[in-house]
């Protein structure tokens, strides 16, 4: 039986529904084992961020040289990484141990508001560690940070997107949540030659926090898996769909996505097809 290991690096969210708990959660449903390198502890629930403590380079890079030198990793996931420090360890420990598969999260802000990236560490992002992705996964207002531009079209994305990959990433998911000028939500993937458009219902709910961070390890877990990339967006697009769909209804604020939905759909729909 072959196992599969997909590797976090992102802060620790104390409520549960981001961060690195998100993200192990994720692969763990998808059928891949999960590892993690913190970079931060935040204090937060679904009403925000209270605080956030950032590791050491050092100890992020500690978690790292303990993992690729024994257990290896099919994947990777970054996720916040906090300062340009940080980004720039992590950058040299995938090449250093030419991790493969790094799926760059690039966040910058909670739900709530508050900043979860250090200014100076957008351009760490651009130099040292969106060059060695496989994949780039901005939500509208990352991308307008990473680009300098405005995105208020599909046309703009698309020059967004192909901004980013020009910066050295092989695949660019501009993603579209944050635009609600219509009932679809439309992700744009981008190869450097072709734009795919991915698209689903838009739901009309406040719960959805970590929904980028899900998304995102989703696509590392199928990576791991073997999937190609638009194989692995197409499946991290209804992993999340699902998610959000079915509500749990935590928290008084922006709760989290539910983990355990899509599994429960696939299950759902086996039954049926069992019966008939």
């Amino acid at each position: 039986m072959t196992r599969y290991k997909a590797l976090t690096i992102a802060g620790s969210d104390s409520s549960g529904g981001a961060g690195i708990q998100a993200d192990i959660k994720t692969f763990q449903e998808l059928g891949v084992y999960g590892m993690s390198a913190i970079t931060a502890v935040t204090a937060q629930n679904t009403y925000g961020v209270q605080a956030v403590y950032p590791l050491p380079p050092s100890a992020v890079s500690d978690q790292l040289d303990s993992i690729a030198l024994d257990m290896g990793a099919d994947s990777v996931k970054t996720g916040m990484l906090f300062s340009s420090e940080i980004i720039k360890e992590v950058s040299e420990k995938v090449k250093e141990y030419q991790l493969k598969n790094l799926v760059v999260d690039p966040v910058m802000i909670a739900k709530g508001g508050a900043s979860l990236l250090q200014q100076e560490a957008v351009n760490a992002l651009e130099n040292h560690l969106i060059p060695l992705a496989k994949v780039v996964t901005p939500n509208i207002p990352e991308a307008e940070a990473l680009t300098g531009s405005t995105i208020a079209s599909l046309h703009e994305r698309e020059l967004a997107a192909k901004r980013i990959f020009e910066m050295g990433a092989e695949f660019i998911v501009i993603k579209g949540g944050h635009d609600e000028s219509g009932g679809k939500v439309i992700d744009l993937l981008y190869d450097g030659l072709n734009f795919i458009y991915l698209e689903s219902s838009r739901v009309n709910t406040r719960h959805t926090h970590g929904t980028g961070c899900t998304f995102s390890s989703a696509i590392a877990a199928e990576l791991a898996k073997g999937s190609n990339v638009v194989d692995a967006v197409r499946t991290a697009k209804l992993f999340i769909q699902a998610a959000i769909e079915e509500t749990l209804f935590i928290g008084g604020g922006h709760g989290p996505t539910n983990h355990w939905a899509y599994q429960h759909r696939k299950r759902e729909q086996d039954y049926d097809k069992k019966r008939y």
